[in-house]
């Protein structure tokens, strides 16, 4: 990387406009490096989440659906949730415990088979979380759903095929699933095409 580059914004002010337990929602005041100053930059921290790309016994990828509120549409996306960190626990540790969690709860799914793909910027334009992608393989049924009280989603099965065709159609809507997805494809123990 090019040292004599200054290319970082300096900031000036933040005003937390909603900050929960879900987002902390900021507007913010920053300082160019050549002086210039821009208002306001609207950005949010929100929680890290996991990604599973999972595949059953049989090979068949196991996705849910869902409404999603940004978009206003049912999409079909591979099961997903956020990380819930305990003090002093590995990073890694707790992304792995969070995909377990959420593939047991979101579709009665477990595996013994665990690969880590990337953990990676969720949306580094507005957004400081991150994302940990895993690939499941062999999952078993092994309990019903134990969906939160906000999720409402149903359980599909797809080919390796089914899923290529959605995303090349945009019919898997959801941008860092279908990079998930990509880098399973990549994984020496993924989904071959």
């Amino acid at each position: 990387m090019d040292h004599e580059e200054n290319l970082v914004w300096e900031e000036i002010h933040t005003e937390h406009i909603v900050q929960d337990e879900w987002i902390d929602f900021r507007k913010t005041s920053y300082r160019f490096p050549d002086g210039r100053v821009f208002e306001p930059y609207y950005s949010y921290t929100r929680r890290d989440y996991a990604v599973i790309v999972a595949s059953d016994e049989d090979g068949r990828f196991l996705c849910v659906r869902q409404f999603r509120q940004g978009i206003r549409q049912v999409t079909t996306e591979f099961p997903a949730g956020a990380i819930e960190k305990k003090d002093g626990e590995d990073p890694k540790e707790a992304a792995l415990r969070a995909a377990q969690r959420e593939l047991r709860e979101e579709t009665g799914y477990v595996s013994d088979e665990w690969q880590h793909l990337l953990t990676l910027p969720s949306n580094a334009t507005i957004s400081d979380n991150y994302a940990s992608l895993f690939l499941a393989r062999n999952c078993r049924k092994a309990a019903e759903q134990e969906l939160d009280e906000m999720e409402l989603l149903h359980i599909r099965k797809h080919t390796a095929e089914e899923i290529d065709r959605m995303i090349a159609e945009g019919n898997f809507q959801q941008a860092v699933h279908a990079l998930a997805w990509l880098l399973a494809r990549q994984h020496p123990a993924g989904p071959k095409a």
